[in-house]
């Protein structure tokens, strides 16, 4: 047999290097959920999309990827004339278009997330 030499370089985590989490606390995220639902049934479903935007906005904002924070820049009136786009097409189509929705969703979302630093 023949020797081999391996080098393996390791990053230690205390350097904050790499590390990627979550922290948002439970009674933060009830809070959001709470008013969001509070507000979406006052306005008989009109402001969903401004319920949409505080959660989404939440959760983002207490999301590190690779020791970097992210964060989001969308607001409740633009989701909102998007999703007045969303729904139209979805009558006009008899419901096949909410297929795609949760995608258009999904593609607003990540448009308008950054990294904070």
């Amino acid at each position: 047999m023949s020797d081999s030499n391996f080098v393996v370089n390791v990053i230690p985590e205390s350097t904050g290097v790499g590390n990627s989490y979550f922290d948002g606390g439970l009674l933060q995220y009830i809070g959001v959920s709470i008013i969001g639902i509070i507000v979406t049934v006052c306005t008989l479903g009109i402001c969903y999309p401004w319920a949409i935007n505080i959660t989404y906005k939440w959760k983002i904002e207490h999301t590190v990827i690779n020791g970097r924070r992210l964060k989001f820049n969308g607001t409740a009136m633009g989701l909102f004339g998007h999703w007045i786009k969303w729904w139209i097409l979805t009558i006009i189509t008899i419901g096949i278009y909410s297929f795609w929705l949760f995608i258009s969703l999904e593609k607003w979302k990540t448009k308008h997330t950054t990294f904070a630093n």
